[in-house]
């Protein structure tokens, strides 16, 4: 939590540092994904929406704080012993943004950026499909997730289009009844912003 603040407070002291300001409410698709280190083991995609707003503080060069509400997870299944479990993770998602404007007019421009991502989980839900003993429980997953954003927007007067790619840095599940998982969260979004400001 030091982190995340110490990187708000950075990037409000930079704003004096740039010319433009714009703000305002997104909204999106998010699939996610957690990876698994065992072969016999699958994850499958997991897919819903996401919302927040953002702030984006420069002109040529810009930093883009943000806040998302979004819901990560997979599938987990191991057909051989007929184990599935369902993880959802509800997330807050603190995306801070470095990004350069490589073709810009008075009414589009197209951007690159990229930058960490801190995630905060609020709740977690573990659907057991199967009637199996045992498995994974609220316990097993960290409350902290790392990771590292990269993608592209467009923008068009005053909407904003990004389209990313969420790199995971930290384990999300460590080892569980001597298995190791060894998870990380890999998704991709496709949102939608309003510039309001």
């Amino acid at each position: 939590m030091k982190k995340i603040i110490l990187l708000v407070t950075v990037t409000f002291l930079t704003t004096t540092a740039f010319t433009q300001i714009s703000f305002g409410p997104k909204v999106g698709y998010y699939a996610s994904k957690l990876s698994v280190d065992k072969s016999d083991i699958k994850s499958d995609i997991k897919s819903s929406f996401q919302f927040g707003a953002f702030l984006r503080l420069g002109t040529k060069i810009y930093v883009q704080p943000e806040i998302i509400w979004a819901t990560e997870g997979a599938v987990f299944k191991d057909e051989g012993i007929g184990f599935e479990d369902d993880i959802e993770l509800k997330t807050i998602q603190f995306p801070l943004l470095v990004g350069v404007k490589v073709f810009d007019l008075k009414v589009a421009n197209l951007r690159i950026h990229g930058g960490p991502t801190a995630s905060i989980v609020t709740n977690k839900t573990i659907n057991k499909v199967d009637d199996l003993e045992g498995g994974l429980d609220d316990a097993d997953f960290e409350d902290l997730i790392w990771s590292f954003q990269v993608g592209a927007g467009i923008d068009v007067l005053m909407l904003t289009l990004d389209v990313r790619y969420n790199i995971g840095i930290s384990k999300v599940i460590g080892e569980v009844d001597g298995i190791a998982y060894d998870s990380k969260t890999n998704g991709f979004n496709v949102s939608l912003g309003w510039k309001i400001l």
